[in-house]
């Protein structure tokens, strides 16, 4: 086993989350799921003439997209369960908040991104936290961001509303409070390229399967024909394009 020098995480724990979380993402991709809620094919078409792209390459950029999207999700397991690893408390329950730490009366919410919850999102997570510390008075609520726009530990103010107990927090902040160390997030980012090349290393991957192209051009050597026909079949005048 490689040494990863995180003295916060055993280097076995932290290589099969790794593992665990690439395990979950999505590494194919063919015609069927390609097309799940029907393709644009005019949005794809002006994007290969305005960017001077050819189908396929257009085609490929959609499929990534598609797969980045559904992957996007993985990540938020990765930052989340990693806390399941921290003991001294601290808890991934099923239900409810998504870390919390009973004996600090510590209760966090994570988003990934600072600007990923619309306001019935934020109005819900907000309500949620003001209900916590009015039946625990020794709660701190956070709302914990991966990507914040600079590193914090602040009162959120939200909608006019502000409590000193209802934080908004940074990971990196955030991992200080949970780990003790101000660098631990730091030193996980550091590290994380070489645990993702042993992880790959052990599974055999690193690439993804793609069959929407050929797919497509087994179902008409004009590609565009093939696009129109999977969005348009039924539309009047597309029985003879």
């Amino acid at each position: 086993m490689t040494r990863y020098g995180l003295d916060f995480i055993s280097d076995d724990d932290i290589f099969h989350h790794v593992k665990e979380t690439v395990e979950l993402y999505r590494t194919h991709i063919n015609l069927k799921e390609f097309n799940k809620n029907i393709i644009d094919p005019i949005k794809l078409t002006f994007d290969s003439k305005v960017y001077g792209r050819s189908i396929e390459e257009i085609i490929e950029a959609e499929c990534i997209r598609q797969i980045d999207k559904t992957n996007t999700n993985h990540i938020g397991y990765f930052h989340q369960n990693l806390f399941r690893y921290a003991g001294n408390g601290w808890e991934v329950p099923e239900t409810g908040f998504d870390v919390i730490n009973n004996e600090l009366h510590i209760y966090a919410e994570l988003k990934n991104k600072h600007n990923t919850m619309n306001s019935r999102a934020a109005d819900s997570v907000y309500r949620h936290m003001q209900n916590k510390i009015l039946h625990d008075d020794k709660a701190t609520c956070m709302l914990v961001e991966v990507i914040a726009t600079q590193s914090r530990n602040e009162k959120w103010f939200y909608d006019n509303l502000s409590h000193e107990k209802i934080r908004r927090v940074s990971i990196d902040k955030f991992y200080g409070i949970v780990f003790g160390d101000d660098e631990a997030f730091f030193k996980l980012c550091k590290v994380l390229p070489s645990i993702l090349d042993d992880v790959i290393e052990s599974l055999q991957c690193g690439s993804i399967r793609n069959s929407v192209y050929d797919e497509l051009k087994a179902l008409s050597p004009d590609t565009f024909k093939s696009l129109y026909l999977l969005a348009f079949k039924t539309y009047d005048g597309f029985q003879n394009f």
